[in-house]
């Protein structure tokens, strides 16, 4: 526990000079660090790809993404792009003599486009006017469900959730995870006068964003603790003490940060 609030003490100041301190371009930057980084942890923590190039191609893609993203998300850049990467997953294929598996390059192609691309819904949340205010919500949401999920579950869990997957969650911290981002969701819409100058927060729409954000984060967790169960192991890594690896501390942000995009177009914040 208290590695985990060591690591929270230093990256979350460094997480808000980033993001409303440096350059705006200074965001693709980390996402296409954490981008490369998690796919490489996805790939090789799992042992699902032993093939030094195409993780080298998928790491390289996965750090592309953002900038792509921070770019415009031109259609004609991404198509080179993806071509190029699956011209070389089948070359690599073709000359493995059918050792790489249609199943690898599958998995590969997945997740070097579906993580990055994801984390870049920040991206596209910046350019919204009141950005400010909008993108925290993503790490509000996440970050306060897994908190309050863990702490309901250490005081009042006694029926698990998902015990093949993840024998430590409990029904009791979910609904905990679930109440506790729903009222900080609600907290947060009412400091955006005094910190952002924003006018017309709907908090109850923030209590949805709260509701709908805490249940993809939690389904995003559960859904890399499927992944690490499938391949026997515990974390992804260990660059982060007391959390493991990138993906195992944004495995949730990578959910609900979509979310919130698509929650932003179709139900917005204010009026």
């Amino acid at each position: 526990m208290i590695k985990r609030v060591l690591v929270a003490v230093v990256c979350i100041p460094l997480m808000l000079v980033i993001i409303y301190v440096l350059p705006e371009v200074s965001i693709p930057i980390a996402l296409s660090i954490l981008s490369a980084i998690a796919v490489y942890e996805a790939l090789c923590s799992t042992d699902f790809l032993k093939h030094s190039r195409i993780t080298a191609y998928s790491i390289l893609l996965a750090a592309l993404i953002p900038f792509w993203v921070y770019g415009g998300g031109r259609p004609m850049p991404a198509l080179c792009g993806v071509f190029i990467y699956v011209l070389l997953l089948f070359c690599e294929a073709i000359g493995s003599h059918k050792r790489i598996g249609l199943e690898k390059m599958g998995g590969a192609f997945f997740l070097s486009l579906v993580i990055p691309f994801f984390l870049s819904s920040f991206l596209r949340i910046r350019q919204r006017e009141g950005w400010e205010f909008f993108l925290l919500l993503p790490f509000v949401v996440a970050f306060l469900s897994d908190a309050f999920a863990l702490f309901a579950g250490m005081a009042f869990g006694k029926h698990k959730l998902a015990p093949e997957l993840s024998p430590k969650k409990t029904v009791e911290g979910s609904i905990g995870g679930l109440a506790g981002a729903t009222v900080c969701a609600v907290i947060y819409g009412l400091l955006a006068k005094p910190l952002f100058g924003m006018e017309g927060v709907r908090l109850w729409v923030l209590a949805i964003y709260g509701v709908l954000g805490s249940f993809v984060s939690q389904l995003g967790d559960l859904s890399f603790s499927y992944i690490k169960r499938e391949y026997g192991i515990k974390d992804f890594g260990n660059i982060l003490p007391g959390h493991g690896g990138i993906l195992d501390r944004f495995d949730s942000v990578i959910f609900c940060a979509p979310l919130v995009e698509l929650l932003l177009y179709f139900l917005p914040v204010v009026k």
